[in-house]
């Protein structure tokens, strides 16, 4: 190469391709990270990018719902999307790509190492890439792949309307559909502007009147989200042997304790000293279970498998963690109240009021929703005497309560009195628990819930 035309083309042809090449291997596959104990899967709500989209450091990728919360998953990171490895509604598997990102010079290199998973062979030849491979074309969007991409709020909004997200084209940046856009789209569908999409028939749309002409028929429904982990979940529990213990107790001396301190909290409200402005039972109930298990701590512990030798064990646990379970527009949860032993009675029922009001808003985290180590569904404030709660995994014990009930009884005297009556129905793990264990932790709760001053003598 003596000529130094030619030697000039060669060195720019080399720098091109070693340029190629370093643009080539930036392109890394992210790792789906673990978002909570235990969970292998989670599902796709919607994506905040698309592919050839420009993200940058802690902008968000997409969420995510998995059995306990929604999360929404940020970048680590600035780069240039390259290729989203599911759709909306499709399932990812933790540990798995969920995302590649163009790292363009903005990576360390421990957030690859963390996040990316490693080449094979072949991914990491010295051979020159092809041109189409070092610039591939964004292939052309999809009607509505993109239009999902919207808020939780909004999301909501659309189940209210009986609105399909993807019909809806979003005028929102990167076409984000907006409440406006839900709004607009139902105006005109129900004018008769746009097509009336058939409405599901449910519960609360009942379909036309039934006469013995027409012929039975079905339509299928497909899960929601928090219906599918639910199913998972529940058919884990049910393989845990199960047996029910069920027991009445008196709530009246509760009753009037609770009435004269909601009379002191609506004063203390009214001057400002305080946020909790009444209490219900439940606060009671759960400290009430706290103290129980302090002298049973099996009932606070949870059965493990060593994988190895197949043998089980019984892994006990320090703190008090109990799982409320509430009925919520999403469908059941079961939000944490967390070292319930160190919390007393008005603690309690303000962290509990925390937990309801975002439940409702769907604001719960992952944090709100694990680490429990027991159960209390109070099922009484909807309706029923008694239950038989399903266990929690990783739990041994769960007790439900049932609806309080004024009725007459006698009294030492044998004079007829008024009297206020719960049933408690516990669940326990029978490969753990006896039946006596069980007996005697439940009568430890009822003794405290009916003479509820002894609460007094155990404060921390």
């Amino acid at each position: 190469m003596a000529d130094p035309q030619m030697r000039g083309a060669y060195y720019i042809a080399t720098v091109r391709d070693l340029h190629s090449t370093r643009r080539m291997q930036a392109i890394k596959p992210v790792l789906l990270a673990d978002i909570g104990e235990g969970i292998v899967e989670c599902e796709i709500i919607q994506w905040f990018v698309e592919p050839e989209a420009r993200v940058e450091e802690f902008s968000p990728l997409c969420e995510v719902q998995s059995d306990k919360a929604s999360v929404e998953i940020t970048s680590r990171f600035a780069g240039v999307v390259k290729k989203l490895y599911y759709d909306a509604g499709e399932m990812a598997k933790v540990g798995k790509p969920f995302v590649d990102i163009d790292i363009i010079g903005g990576a360390k290199k421990e957030d690859l190492d963390a996040l990316t998973a490693p080449q094979n062979s072949e991914q990491s030849s010295t051979s020159t890439p092809q041109p189409e491979e070092v610039s591939p074309q964004s292939p052309p969007q999809e009607k509505g792949r993109y239009a999902s991409l919207a808020t939780p709020a909004v999301r909501h909004l659309c189940k209210e309307l009986n609105v399909e997200i993807t019909d809806v084209s979003g005028t929102g940046k990167g076409g984000r559909v907006l409440k406006e856009d839900i709004y607009k789209f139902a105006e005109a569908r129900d004018s008769g502007k746009q097509a009336i999409q058939p409405a599901r028939t449910t519960l609360e749309t009942p379909s036309a009147a039934f006469t013995t002409a027409e012929k039975q028929t079905e339509s299928t429904v497909t899960l929601t989200n928090t219906q599918q982990q639910m199913f998972k979940a529940m058919t884990r529990s049910l393989s845990i042997p199960h047996f029910l213990y069920a027991d009445e107790i008196d709530f009246s001396q509760l009753y009037e304790l609770r009435r004269r301190l909601n009379k002191v909290l609506s004063q203390s409200v009214k001057e400002g000293e305080g946020d909790v402005s009444k209490l219900s039972y439940l606060p009671f109930i759960i400290k009430a279970v706290s103290l129980a298990l302090y002298k049973y701590p099996m009932l606070n512990a949870r059965v493990d498998i060593d994988f190895e030798t197949s043998r089980p064990t019984l892994v006990y646990r320090s703190q008090h963690n109990i799982g409320v379970a509430m009925d919520t527009p999403a469908g059941l949860l079961v939000p944490v109240i967390k070292n319930v032993g160190a919390k007393n009675v008005l603690s309690i029922a303000s962290e509990l009021a925390g937990l309801q009001s975002r439940a409702v808003a769907g604001k719960l985290s992952v944090q709100d929703l694990s680490g429990g180590t027991i159960t209390v569904s109070n099922i009484g404030n909807i309706g029923g005497t008694y239950l038989s709660p399903v266990i929690v995994e990783k739990e041994v014990a769960i007790l439900g309560i049932g609806r309080i009930r004024t009725v007459p009884a006698f009294d030492k005297d044998d004079e007829v009195v008024k009297k206020h009556v719960c049933n408690f129905s516990w669940s326990a793990d029978h490969r753990v628990i006896d039946g006596a264990t069980m007996a005697r932790a439940a009568e430890v709760v009822r003794q405290i819930v009916e003479e509820p001053d002894s609460m007094i003598l155990h404060l921390r």
